[in-house]
């Protein structure tokens, strides 16, 4: 069952259109959307629904398919020829193959069988929600984005027009407003920069050819200044919509570059970087020969960097396995000649061994926060859980995890409501965060707690505060002690069941 709180959360703002001819299931199920969408609004068959439809836009529509004047599926398909993007939910009491068939050829996007399963309503309103945010997001950005890149360029121009005389610390000014959103950014656009200029080095370029390929490294990903921080700064795996906002900031980069007189030789290589040799590169698909020289060695050096670099998921390879990746990806990926150039260039040289994703400053704290922390308890979320858990696995950085799990919790929610059990989740949640310095506390399962450290816990110097929280509740609490270095866990579902 899906969480009615993070229901009301993605409905809060959307309007339904509920068509229903039986007068008492539509009363019945109007007082339960109310709970959750901003509008709610009522007809009783298809021809009032659609009249409804034709004065007053529905983020979602809901319709019985048997009805009289005019049926669902004939709703459906005029309201398709109005809007044939509208989200629709059908519900019906007929659930024999050949009739759902027919239903579902409408393009919905879901079905409710009656009697009403309430979960699986939830469910069904759930998954729709999150597709009309989304898309509004993702509508909301594509409205803004020249916008964003006209204030950006009006802003790059105003600083070039001040210090014109001086090209170098404009350069490295652009580089310091990257800097600031993101740190890991920007070293990675300075280690991208000074690839570019070895590898160019040994194809025999000239020195204003190695001069423009630095600065256009050091600027490669200066688009990023308009994607969101939502996604710029998100250290999870993104979505499919994510993946296509951050894409957008190649073709950003370009526009802000080629605006301005002392950028604009840059532009071309900027938006070529995320190219591939056999074309199934963004934003132009260009491949071999049509990606410009220079680019190509970008699009090596970029790569070359992505691999030696430790990743939240992923731990980085070594010089030699990058070298290894780029050979086997030459011809597909990568130009062979510059590959070639790069085996060469690149095998000697010397890796930073504190490049990492993870949050070095006091604000990137607190942007990772936003991500992985529990808003309720303040401790770290299940998804970082299974972030860190994926990450020891190979650098072993803690050797015990304590499992703390709340028994009867469920029951005391129901006995004496939500409130009461969130703050009893608060105060045990506060105990094993003050209490155990050195430790790192998350919640999981919604009632349960993990606590990872670097060697064992003294939990009976614990217990009594614990106890005094779950006392004269009908709440109690069992710990549960694992040794990692015999116990191999990488991930949050081998312990849902220990």
């Amino acid at each position: 069952m899906q969480n009615l709180k993070e229901l009301q959360e993605l409905t809060q703002n959307l309007s339904v259109l509920y068509v229903e001819d039986d007068a008492s299931i539509q009363q019945t199920m109007a007082r339960y959307l109310e709970k959750f969408f901003h509008t709610v609004v009522t007809a009783s068959d298809g021809l009032e629904g659609l009249k409804r439809f034709q004065v007053q836009k529905f983020d979602i529509v809901i319709t019985d398919l048997s009805m009289p004047k005019m049926n669902g599926l004939d709703m459906i398909e005029q309201i398709r020829n109005l809007n044939e993007e509208q989200s629709i939910l059908i519900t019906t009491a007929h659930s024999e193959s050949n009739y759902m068939f027919t239903a579902l050829k409408a393009h919905v996007d879901g079905y409710v069988i009656k009697p009403f399963d309430f979960v699986q309503l939830n469910q069904e309103l759930f998954k729709i929600a999150q597709k009309i945010n989304r898309f509004k997001e993702n509508t909301e950005y594509k409205d803004h984005l020249q916008e964003m890149v006209n204030s950006k360029t009006s802003q790059l121009q105003k600083m070039v027009d001040f210090q014109n005389d001086n090209y170098e610390k404009t350069l490295f000014a652009m580089v310091e407003m990257i800097e600031q959103r993101d740190t890991y950014t920007a070293g990675h656009s300075k280690r991208v920069a000074h690839y570019c200029v070895l590898i160019a080095n040994n194809m025999g370029y000239s020195e204003d050819d190695c001069t423009l390929l630095h600065q256009a490294g050091i600027l490669h990903d200066i688009g990023k200044i308009a994607t969101p921080d939502s996604v710029l700064l998100n250290p999870k795996r993104l979505n499919e919509i994510e993946y296509i906002l951050i894409q957008e900031h190649v073709a950003v980069g370009f526009s802000l570059l080629k605006n301005i007189p002392m950028f604009e030789p840059l532009s071309e290589i900027v938006y070529s970087h995320h190219e591939r040799y056999d074309g199934k590169g963004y934003p132009r698909g260009l491949s071999k020969e049509e990606i410009l020289p220079l680019a190509r060695i970008m699009i090596v050096a970029d790569a070359f960097d992505a691999m030696t670099t430790n990743r939240i998921y992923k731990a980085r390879k070594s010089i030699a396995q990058a070298i290894e990746e780029l050979q086997e990806l030459s011809g597909i990926q990568f130009h062979p000649e510059v590959v070639k150039a790069a085996v060469v260039a690149l095998k000697d040289i010397s890796l930073d061994d504190n490049i990492s994703q993870l949050p070095k400053t006091k604000i990137e704290e607190e942007r990772f926060a936003y991500f992985y922390k529990d808003t309720l308890s303040e401790v770290y979320n299940q998804n970082y859980l299974d972030i860190v858990l994926m990450k020891n696995s190979f650098d072993k950085n803690y050797t015990h995890m304590d499992m703390f799990f709340l028994n009867d919790f469920s029951r005391y929610n129901k006995d004496y409501g939500w409130k009461a059990g969130n703050e009893v989740l608060c105060e045990f949640a506060n105990v094993l965060n003050t209490t155990l310095e050195g430790s790192t506390v998350f919640r999981v399962f919604g009632d349960d707690f993990v606590v990872m450290s670097k060697s064992k816990l003294d939990i009976e110097n614990l217990k009594p505060l614990l106890d005094a929280i779950v006392e004269d509740k009908t709440i109690s609490y069992r710990v549960k002690n694992i040794d990692l270095e015999k116990q191999k866990i990488s991930k949050v579902s081998q312990i849902e069941n220990v």
